[in-house]
């Protein structure tokens, strides 16, 4: 395996920015110190005026593979997800047939192992009717990253409102819990008296159906039965005010029992992009007011919010017209989402130590992952390349999704990935990959 030296790089880790050598080997961190010298044969990148950070992992993933890979591939999306500097992802259930079984769940494991260029878990889906299956993954606490629970609408099987199945895997679980809450009945209600008072909807119904009230009822439903049974509960894409008074900030993230994710997109959109953006931006949970917005960010940067994710969700354009009813919900974002909260650090409304916390030391401390996530010797050699000097502009002609389009298409961002390092693989670099590498399956110390 390749030999790395970066040299004179400003690595940013663990709340500090400090200039030093990085020397990789063996997919590991060598050293970290001044002038290091290697005798042996190495590649040496001259980190002057950029920044080493430690590679994101994104805790929310659909890419698609399999059943939908008209959409996505793990191939793909992996692929894009290195180009934006994301080095492992944990990817969701509701692929087709959805992952509520453990033959299921190891057949995309195996189609990772050959084809993802970026490290990879998969959450295990709960049904009204799988709580056994779920069970039994309990003596495999160590090697999946937790449970996925649709506690509102779904595709397939997957909508779990049966409270019995609910309470026993809130009860009987050792393995992380991850929710999507949004109350059914709400959105139910909330679209047939739109529907009768307007007959045809827009893009900028969708808040209104999906409104704070639906996503708080199922939220502190959520909350209610982890404090219950002293679960561990992680709620996904946080997208409202009101829900933000269910967390808290006066404990570590370690001690934390309850935790909370917000996503690039409800940090960089409101619903006045609608009018912009239309159906591009429809996902669920629903981009919503601006006061959402602002609420979001003061609550990530006083740690009631603890991961930024991308709930990246990819699909074919043709999927995104009208009407409101056919419209799938989610967009693509992991080729960006780096790139978009630099864009905010050069507007000095996050540094870069909190975005490497938010992005990698957060996400590795949620979940329990093993040696990565931060910049430390031994841990696992996964490195972000930043220059902030450079400016990206997202063009349709580089975008790597399968899907082929973003929501950002024509945002110029005051950064640029130049090399992104997957187990001290050098995977993308100035534009190229290496597809001779694979990721490895993430391990978790539980």
């Amino acid at each position: 395996m390749q030999k790395y030296l970066f040299k004179n790089i400003s690595v940013v880790n663990e709340g500090t920015i400090i200039i030093a050598d990085v020397f990789i080997q063996k997919g590991r961190i060598e050293k970290i110190e001044k002038n290091i010298n290697v005798k042996e044969n190495v590649t040496e990148i001259n980190g002057e005026g950029k920044h080493l950070l430690p590679g994101a992992i994104d805790d929310q993933v659909h890419f698609r593979e399999p059943g939908l890979t008209h959409k996505a591939t793990i191939y793909t999306e992996s692929k894009a997800a290195v180009a934006g500097g994301i080095t492992s992802f944990m990817e969701m259930p509701n692929t087709i047939p959805n992952a509520l079984t453990e033959k299921i769940l190891e057949e995309k494991y195996a189609i990772a192992s050959k084809t993802s260029l970026a490290n990879y878990s998969f959450y295990m889906g709960v049904s009204n009717n799988n709580a056994d299956e779920v069970l039994r993954m309990n003596a495999r606490k160590n090697e999946i990253c937790g449970v996925k629970i649709f506690m509102g609408s779904s595709t397939g099987n997957m909508l779990v409102d049966n409270e019995a199945t609910l309470n026993r895997i809130f009860s009987e679980s050792e393995l992380l819990i991850a929710t999507h809450c949004e109350d059914e009945n709400i959105i139910k209600a909330n679209y047939e008296k739109l529907k009768r008072e307007k007959g045809e909807l827009s893009a900028s119904d969708h808040p209104v159906i999906r409104n704070e009230d639906a996503c708080y009822r199922s939220s502190s439903f959520a909350v209610s039965l982890a404090k219950k049974y002293n679960s561990r509960l992680h709620i996904l894409h946080i997208s409202t005010e009101k829900e933000l008074s269910l967390f808290e900030n006066t404990i570590p993230l370690k001690e934390k029992k309850i935790t909370a994710e917000v996503c690039v997109h409800h940090l960089h959109f409101t619903a006045d992009d609608y009018e912009k953006l239309g159906y591009l931006i429809k996902c669920n949970p629903a981009i919503k007011s601006s006061n959402n917005k602002k609420a979001l960010w003061n609550a990530l940067l006083d740690n009631r919010l603890d991961v930024i994710a991308t709930d990246h969700a990819p699909h074919v354009i043709s999927e995104k017209e009208p009407p409101y009813e056919n419209v799938h919900s989610g967009l693509p974002l992991v080729q960006h989402s780096l790139l978009l909260m630099l864009k905010y650090y050069k507007v000095q409304k996050i540094s870069l130590e909190k975005i490497a916390e938010k992005m990698s030391h957060a996400v590795a401390d949620c979940f329990k992952i093993n040696n990565r996530g931060y910049i430390r010797e031994g841990y696992s050699a996964d490195l972000v390349v930043v220059d902030l000097n450079e400016a990206t502009t997202v063009k349709k002609e580089d975008l790597l999704y399968k899907c082929g389009w973003s929501p950002l298409e024509g945002e110029t961002f005051p950064a640029m990935i130049t090399h992104t390092f997957v187990n001290g693989n050098c995977a993308y670099g100035n534009s190229v990959f290496n597809e001779s590498i694979r990721g490895e399956r993430l391990k978790f110390d539980r």
